[in-house]
């Protein structure tokens, strides 16, 4: 009797193994990449700020003119403003404080002095 007991038991751990081993899969392939640009979409969305350049997730480009938790709103062109819920935003072009970094580091390169230019 406790010799069929250990034998259901060894059968009982050969099935789960594969059902383990593909959850483990599944998790490696699956489930932590979407976390992984869930967190970063989520980062992304928390950093917009008023001046961004934004393109929506129906492909509309416009910069941010003013912004509150859930609601973006987006200039289009001089009088065009159109209103969007903060999560419609699907990645930023631009952003003020970024292109003036780029240009600082521009105007660094120039001005090193010692280098040798052809």
């Amino acid at each position: 009797m406790y010799l069929q007991d250990a034998a259901n038991q060894g059968n009982l751990f050969s099935l789960l193994v594969p059902f383990i081993l593909m959850f483990v899969v599944f998790y490696f392939l699956l489930i932590r990449p979407q976390q992984k640009r869930n967190k970063l979409r989520n980062q992304m969305l928390n950093a917009l700020k008023k001046g961004d350049k934004v393109v929506t997730i129906g492909g509309l480009h416009g910069t941010i003119d003013s912004l509150t938790d859930d609601i973006v709103v987006l200039k289009v062109n001089e009088v065009t403003k159109l209103t969007f819920d903060r999560s419609a935003v699907n990645n930023v072009v631009s952003s003020p404080n970024a292109d003036e970094k780029t240009a600082d580091k521009k105007e660094e390169a120039k001005e090193q002095p010692g280098e040798i230019k052809e």
